[in-house]
């Protein structure tokens, strides 16, 4: 098929000397991909894109018609096409997904170089020990936001609100010293810890008292569902205290 067979859409989108639109590069691709031949109008200063604006009465950029027919911006567009439109509040299991994922295949990667072999003892604790150190960094990018999620059903956090903005300091602590090894006698009291406070917290607000939270697990701005994840990362590092320390 031809350029001049194609499909037609037109596209209003900012090109400017200091921004350039990411969602009309989206958009534009989107079109593309679907099979349309995109006349593509660059808005290239502030006034042209108020003059847009106020011109076909729309509060934001890009802007896209379809057949003559105006389908709206960069989410409007893919719900056009029938893709997926998430909700900023929809829940999600992404992150811990990617986490939990990430994490089990480095630890497989150390296990080949120090072993030879993929699947060793010490991969089962270097996975654990790396996701508890990848969680951790989400926790730290905002320790305010998280210590204010944590807060919600975290009991001991309830009683003591400073421990909040420990928690992922020990975290990552405990993680950093189970990868070497080293001073097991400071990491693993530190994991049967924080996963015992944890799994009993998680458990008491989901199980017993039946709340519907989102989980601090990956950070203050978590879209993650408390439960069952929640309550399995807690599992895990009592069960990596207790093992390292019975190693």
């Amino acid at each position: 098929m031809t350029s001049t067979q194609k499909k037609q859409a037109k596209l209003y989108r900012m090109v400017m000397k200091d921004h350039l639109c990411p969602y009309g590069l989206k958009s534009k691709d989107l079109l593309e991909r679907e099979g349309y031949n995109v006349e593509d109008h660059h808005l290239k200063t502030r006034d042209e894109t108020d003059s847009f604006q106020e011109k076909y009465n729309v509060d934001t950029t890009p802007q896209t018609w379809i057949d003559g027919k105006h389908v709206g911006g960069y989410e409007a567009l893919r719900e056009y096409f029938g893709k997926e439109v998430k909700d900023s509040d929809e829940v999600s299991y992404q992150p811990v997904i990617a986490i939990f994922t990430v994490s089990f295949l480095m630890a497989l990667a150390v296990s080949w170089v120090a072993y030879d072999s993929l699947f060793t003892v010490r991969a089962i604790e270097w996975f654990i020990s790396i996701a508890m150190c990848l969680l951790a960094v989400q926790k730290l990018q905002d320790v305010e936001s998280f210590s204010t999620m944590f807060l919600n059903y975290d009991l001991l956090a309830r009683k003591w609100p400073r421990y909040g903005y420990l928690y992922p300091f020990g975290e990552a602590l405990a993680g950093i010293l189970m990868i070497s090894g080293a001073l097991v006698w400071l990491s693993s009291p530190i994991a049967l810890f924080i996963g015992t406070v944890g799994a009993i917290s998680v458990f008491k607000a989901v199980y017993l008292d039946k709340r519907e939270l989102k989980c601090a697990c990956v950070g203050g701005d978590s879209r993650v569902p408390l439960g069952f994840v929640s309550l399995t990362e807690n599992l895990m590092m009592m069960t990596m205290g207790i093992w390292m320390l019975i190693k």
